[in-house]
């Protein structure tokens, strides 16, 4: 378990404002307006559509009021510990909980709900099909359950190219060519494979093109 106010603290990308939101205002939204006695919310998607980049913005837009977050994945193992100090709590990765998890989420989720505080729960799939034990799957589609759909291609380029913008890169229309048409297109994996393209270029001291690109998939790999 992470506290949230020095975890993302210097995590300046994931706020609402650079969330791009495509078809998802309506999510967006609800999300912008959570409040310290708000209904629980369950975010699902496909892995990349942007669920965990909410969920960090949420949980900045919090800490900014002054509050702490309790943050909890599937990559910490359980216990996880209570902490009456935490105004929202966040399940990520909900389908990916083992036994030990489930039961600390069930048990979190218990006892937030007891004392009023709202939690922001996502996974890759809806609550009603979880891969999770009833009483948790249930409590997980209690509130509002929004669902985040992908970028379309055209939204995809220009969220790429106005991050590529902000660092100070150009990126060809060739160049977006070659990554929207070879990786994967959602924003999390095109995001980090521009932060390696950064890198990379600047170690070179070479622009951006697609020869640099098979340059540096052949020296470091693909993953």
């Amino acid at each position: 378990m992470k506290q949230i106010p020095l975890a993302i603290a210097h995590d300046t990308a994931r706020t609402f404002e650079s969330f791009v939101t495509g078809p998802n205002a309506m999510a967006v939204a609800h999300l912008v307006g959570m409040q310290a006695t708000s209904a629980p919310v369950y975010l699902w998607g496909p892995s990349g559509c942007g669920k965990t980049h909410l969920l960090h913005a949420l949980a900045q837009r919090f800490h900014q009021h002054g509050a702490q977050v309790g943050w909890f994945n599937s990559a910490e193992p359980a216990p996880w510990p209570h902490d009456e100090a935490h105004a929202l709590i966040v399940l990520d990765d909900c389908d990916g909980f083992d036994a030990d998890q489930q039961q600390a989420a069930f048990s979190l989720f218990v006892d937030a709900t007891a004392r009023g505080v709202p939690l922001a729960c996502a996974g890759r799939v809806p609550p009603v099909d979880l891969p999770l034990r009833d009483d948790l799957r249930t409590r997980l589609g209690w509130g509002h359950v929004l669902a985040i759909q992908p970028l379309s291609e055209a939204e995809t380029r220009a969220a790429l190219r106005r991050e590529a913008d902000r660092r100070g890169l150009f990126l060809s229309d060739e160049v977006m060519d070659y990554l929207l048409t070879r990786f994967m297109r959602d924003l999390k994996h095109l995001m980090a494979l521009l932060d390696r393209l950064d890198e990379f270029a600047l170690v070179s001291k070479r622009a951006i093109t697609v020869p640099l690109i098979r340059q540096m998939l052949a020296e470091e790999g693909p993953a």
